[in-house]
């Protein structure tokens, strides 16, 4: 049972719906620490004052914002205090705007919204509300002394609010160089080309067909090299030469994704949801000398921490490191 990392309640209007939020999604970044290569230990980050060269600890730091360079504005925590914005554990919701209207640029981190028992009613009233008029609250909450645009819109039952960016934090597409003017334009031909191809590729989304192979790959070799496997890399596949001739390269891609579509009705690579090919062979990472895909039984393993669940606990110890590197 997930644990709720905030709670307090919806209000718009006059109406108040008592919740309580949890987290939506959880990265599965891989970590690595950073040992000493002569004997695997690993190695610290200490905070050094370049002038002097000693050590400097916590509590001879302080808050420094860069205005030119090499000069600071020095600011003390009571005044940043002073001006952290009111914890009402309150979600004030100013507006109700059409999911559309937003493009996901601005959209940032989702939580789940769940309601407390004694706000079933009123959260299922604007579940529906929401759901029927297909609107989209538009708020700001505090979490963490830090005050946050959000939006809360309904997801099937229940209420889903993601963390937003501000206008000023959506970098310009003006700001872009290179961007193809009034000036190119391509043929009626090509356009009608390129139309069969996307009329081709495109199907329903099913999130659950699509893996993190990279990830995939990395923890098989981790866990191959945990076991003493010989791991052999397989050779670099060459890239694909520039486009020289568009249509040319238009029509090829409709071939070959109407071939791709009659060989496999079932997904467009060849191979079946579960990721199994029709040869039954599973789609996998960095091959094992001498070894299936399968590798030796894991449960069998004395090391334990090589396992996948070892290496996903690595990835938050490894976030926090490169989080201590980049505040010292």
């Amino acid at each position: 049972m997930p644990r709720a990392i905030w709670s307090g309640s919806i209000s718009f209007g006059l109406v108040n719906v008592p919740v309580k939020l949890f987290t939506a999604v959880r990265k599965k970044n891989i970590g690595f620490h950073q040992l000493h290569a002569a004997d695997r230990v690993r190695i610290q980050q200490r905070r050094v004052c370049p002038a002097d060269g000693q050590e400097v600890s916590y509590d001879d730091l302080v808050k420094g914002y860069e205005v030119a360079p090499g000069q600071y504005v020095v600011v003390e925590p009571t005044e940043l205090e002073a001006l952290d914005p009111e914890a009402t554990h309150t979600i004030d919701i100013e507006d109700f705007v059409a999911l559309d209207q937003i493009d996901p640029l601005y959209f940032d981190s989702s939580y789940y919204l769940a309601p407390e028992v004694s706000g079933s009613k009123a959260y299922r009233l604007l579940l529906d509300a929401m759901s029927d008029s297909r609107r989209v609250g538009i708020g700001r909450v505090v979490m963490r002394t830090k005050q946050y645009l959000c939006a809360i819109r309904p997801l099937d039952q229940a209420l889903v609010l993601t963390t937003m960016n501000f206008a000023d934090e959506v970098v310009a597409r003006e700001d872009l160089e290179q961007l193809p003017g009034s000036d190119v334009s391509a043929s009626k031909r090509e356009l009608t080309m390129a139309q069969q191809l996307v009329e081709s590729l495109t199907t329903d989304f099913e999130p659950s067909r699509y893996h993190d192979t990279y990830r995939e790959a990395v923890l098989e070799l981790i866990e191959a090299k945990a076991q003493g496997e010989e791991v052999v890399t397989e050779a670099e596949v060459d890239r694909p030469a520039a486009v020289v001739d568009l249509m040319a390269a238009l029509e090829a891609s409709v071939a070959a994704a109407k071939q791709r579509s009659a060989r496999s009705p079932a997904t467009r690579d060849g191979t079946d949801r579960d990721g199994t090919d029709r040869g039954g062979a599973k789609k996998g990472g960095a091959k094992k000398g001498g070894a299936d895909k399968g590798g030796a039984d894991k449960g069998g393993a004395a090391k334990g921490g090589a396992n996948r669940d070892a290496a996903d606990r690595d990835a938050g110890e490894g976030t926090g490191e490169q989080e201590s590197r980049a505040a010292s």
